[in-house]
């Protein structure tokens, strides 16, 4: 059998054995004649006694993964042999929290990989292993990866006694469980974001232990010092803590946290290798062998075990529909209010027809959570759930725990955030109000949040199922299309429930469109991703299953584009983009704010309700500020825009790099300056503003005006324009210098009119000038988030063309002063004039 070396990646805690002093001659030091004396009779003790003097009649004892023993105050694992050295995860998981930290019972704190494996001195160790990097034990290479790779020892445990059979070993693990040990503890950051410090013992102790056939619960209270931390004058602290509010009234904050230890396979799953255009979330490790001429760096993606029953194998390899082996089930927290427990359980199932596609029927469901059944616990890795959460936070997450070996999923806890339901309602009364009555109002019936319930479920049960956001797959549906009621409500407004698309916010009312064509689902690339994924394609190894896995991808994407994967990590792809809706912003973006018009109209109407004193009409009105601003924010990624998608060779005649078109750019500009930066008195609405803002700062919709011109305007976008000009030729690109010239034509418009210059426009040309000095005095050392110390240095365009805009730009302005008859619009052109001078010759 072959043996894999697995390498160690995060710090833990080590013990420090206690050294004896000594003196210059290397003699023991004196000591205390009593002291000295336990000493002696300590170590004559030492050494495992006879089972039955550790293990006595008064022990209760539960049987499972690893046996517990509890004697008295005392607890004790008893270890068989044949798992000394078999690989485990342990997860740690709240069981209880403090109030007002922003943490509830079910989350996960840490989870990490651990061995039980003797140690030296009749001792056991407990040892936490990352995979990192990998040699077979039968190359020579092998050694030199063992020996530059070390899992440190997190704690070592005294054998109290050897196993009746002598086929295990008892240690005393009652210390350890009660103590702050990192790796079944809080981490030092945790401990840092909570201002907790050390944990005080004698109001921390083991609240239980059992054990179940795969795996053993620990359940721990846990009591932290905690002094309340005021705030301190001074730069921003790299780390930010919360003080709890227990730590207020009692100096100390206590938490229950179980420990999950649960086996991991002897032999790990089959890998399937990690593709940049399916969206897997994966994990990885180097592989060293003795025939490499290059380290061979693995990356494989996360999901769950699928096999059929021995008796359906035929079945399968014929490629009928079996069940598998083991299906996928999620239990519903038993906090979750019951009207929602339906919805919440038809996300999940929704997931089966895609399995379908893999060769398996009823592999996935969602069960309601036994109460009767004792023997069931939230915490027990054995079971992935839907846990509740009572926070006001608007969030809901997918998160899961997998083998690092292989990358098969072993369980998930959801975290499903009651507040999750304020969330949708604004999105969709801003996105769909125009269009579906039911969403005007401030609460929605039960079947329509219910629906929208469904919708978050399935999307989160897809990050457990191993899938990333596909922000891209929205960008495959022509706009035009999500107007057409037969074809939208037949394909849905997005190939993906991965896409943050939410919903359809481009159909009008006059489409006559039905929430089956305004609600996301599971689509056409969530289906194919899950065949993708779990389908076997009987390789005879990882290497063939790569190349057939790459075969299907080629195939796939050539006959169908919405298969297309656009990752939620690309800063510059404008197709990519969380939020957005078809295959061009601008055209939809135009559409949701036809909509949005109509909305805002109607806004204190719809937001009325008895006794409300504009709380609500104040909270609908940001957040459409807020989806307006999403439309600014997916027209701008265009500008400057590079489309980036990834190839396999067999793709030839296709470049994985393309700069958004030309004329793509040209209207992203446009639509800027009609829609934006053209003052949108329509959103300032005043009849809104003087109930819910009192006028003490620049309107929100300032704010955003000035926040997208300096973006527009940065020095990483226009050196971004430059660089593609030179590759791919001023004919074929949006040049940087016709970019600046069709800004300042919107900005300045009144300068050729000489027309009067609001406050709203002083503002916006005042944050221009200020944006183009920025470029000149201060180039960016980034692109987006990309260094660019390399090759942007004050030799940039930018800087050549941000200098030119402002000399003509101070030309124009001294030309209009003298025809400017308002006196406010002379005094601003006034101080642009002496600002610009400032910059171009500060010694002037």
């Amino acid at each position: 059998m072959k043996k894999y070396f697995i390498v160690p990646a995060l710090m833990c805690t080590v013990l420090a054995a206690t050294a004896r002093h000594k003196n210059k001659k290397g003699n023991p030091a004196p000591s205390n004649p009593v002291v000295a004396q336990k000493s002696a009779d300590s170590a004559s003790k030492k050494g495992p006694k006879p089972y039955e003097k550790v293990i006595t009649d008064k022990a209760i004892t539960k049987r499972g993964l690893l046996t517990v023993h509890k004697v008295d105050d005392k607890w004790y694992f008893e270890i068989p042999d044949s798992l000394l050295k078999r690989e485990m995860i342990v997860t740690t998981r709240y069981s209880k929290t403090a109030g007002g930290g922003g943490i509830y019972a079910g989350e996960m704190v840490n989870y990490q990989t651990v061995v039980w494996e003797k140690g030296p001195s009749n001792n056991v160790f407990l040892r936490v292993v990352t995979v990192i990097s990998v040699a077979d034990s039968t190359n020579e290479i092998y050694k030199a990866v063992t020996n530059s790779n070390l899992n440190p020892i997190a704690q070592a445990f005294e054998i109290k006694a050897i196993g009746k059979d002598s086929g295990s070993v008892v240690i005393d693990v009652s210390d350890y469980f009660k103590g702050d040990n990192q790796p079944i503890s809080l981490g030092e950051f945790t401990k840092k974001r909570f201002n907790l410090s050390g944990q005080i013992n004698d109001r921390s102790y083991i609240l239980n232990i059992n054990s179940y056939p795969i795996n053993t619960e620990v359940r721990v209270v846990r009591t932290f010092n905690s002094t309340p931390a005021f705030p301190m004058s001074g730069g921003a602290n790299p780390f930010p803590s919360t003080t709890l509010p227990a730590a207020y009234e009692a100096n100390a904050v206590t938490l229950e946290m179980n420990n999950s230890f649960i086996l991991l396979p002897k032999v790990p799953m089959k890998k399937r290798m990690y593709d940049p255009r399916v969206g897997f979330f994966s994990d990885q490790f180097d592989e060293y062998d003795d025939k490499q001429q290059k380290a061979d760096a693995q990356e494989f993606i996360v999901h769950w075990r699928l096999e059929p029953k021995p008796e359906d194998i035929e079945k399968w390899k014929r490629g009928e529909l079996v069940e598998p082996k083991k299906p996928i089930v999620y239990y519903i927290d038993p906090a979750t209010p019951k009207k929602w427990r339906p919805y919440l359980i038809q996300g999940v199932n929704d997931w089966q027809k895609a399995f379908e596609r893999a060769g398996y029927k009823n592999a996935i469901r969602a069960e309601e959570w036994n109460e009767k059944d004792s023997s069931m616990n939230l915490e027990d890795a054995r079971y992935s759930v839907l846990r509740y959460l009572p926070s006001d936070i608007p969030n809901a997450y997918g998160p899961n725990v997998h083998d690092p070996r292989s990358g098969e999923i072993l369980e998930s806890h959801i975290g499903w955030y009651h507040n999750v339901m304020k969330l949708v309602h604004d999105w969709y009364m801003v996105q769909t109000a125009a269009v579906d009555p039911r969403s005007r109002k401030m609460e929605f019936d039960d079947e329509l949040m219910g629906q929208l319930i469904r919708f978050v479920s399935s999307h989160e049960v897809g990050h457990t199922l191993g899938l990333r956001h596909n922000m891209g797959s929205s960008s495959r549906t022509p706009v035009e299309k999500l107007r057409d009621k037969a074809w939208v409500e037949a394909h849905g407004h997005t190939a993906s429930i991965m896409d943050y698309a939410r919903f359809n916010y481009v159909a009008q009312p006059e489409d006559n469109i039905s929430e089956t064509g305004l609600f996301p689902r599971i689509g056409e690339y969530d289906m194919w991703a899950i065949q993708w994924g779990y389908k076997e394609s009987f390789a005879k190894d990882e290497k063939e299953d790569k190349l057939i896995t790459n075969k299907w991808i080629v195939d796939s994407l050539k006959a169908n584009p919405r298969l297309w994967f656009g990752t939620e990590s690309n800063p510059f792809d404008p197709r990519s983009q969380t939020e957005d809706l078809g295959d061009n912003s601008v055209k939809a973006s135009e559409y949701g704010i036809k909509n949005m018009k109509r909305i805002v109209a109607k806004l204190p109407e719809w937001t009325k309700e008895d006794a409300d004193k504009y709380e609500n009409l104040k909270e609908m009105y940001n957040a459409l500020v807020q989806q307006f601003s999403r439309y600014m924010g997916h027209v701008l990624k265009n500008v400057g825009g590079v489309y980036e998608s990834p190839k396999s060779v067999e793709q030839a005649g296709e470049n994985v790099y393309e700069p958004v078109p030309r004329d793509r750019q040209e209207q992203a500009v446009v639509f800027l300056n009609n829609n934006l930066f053209e003052t949108p008195n329509w959103l300032m609405d005043r009849e809104i503003l003087n109930k819910i803002n009192n006028p003490v700062v620049p309107e929100a919709v300032n704010f955003l005006q000035v926040n997208i011109l300096k973006s527009l305007l940065s020095g990483g976008r226009m050196n971004r324009m430059s660089v593609n000009s030179n590759r791919f030729g001023e004919q074929q690109t949006y040049t940087l210098d016709k970019m600046m010239d069709d800004v300042k034509k919107g900005i300045w418009g009144e300068l050729a009119t000489r027309k009067v210059i609001d406050g709203n426009r002083r503002h916006l040309q005042k944050a221009y000038v200020e944006a183009l000095v920025d470029v000149i005095n201060n180039p960016p050392s980034g692109n987006g988030g990309v260094p660019l110390t390399v090759f942007y240095t004050k030799n940039s365009d930018a800087i050549s063309v941000a200098r030119g805009q402002l000399v003509a730009l101070k030309s124009e302005i001294a030309a209009a002063i003298p025809s400017m008859k308002d006196k406010m619009s002379k005094y601003h052109l006034q101080d642009m004039v002496f600002r610009i001078s400032k910059a171009l010759d500060p010694k002037g």
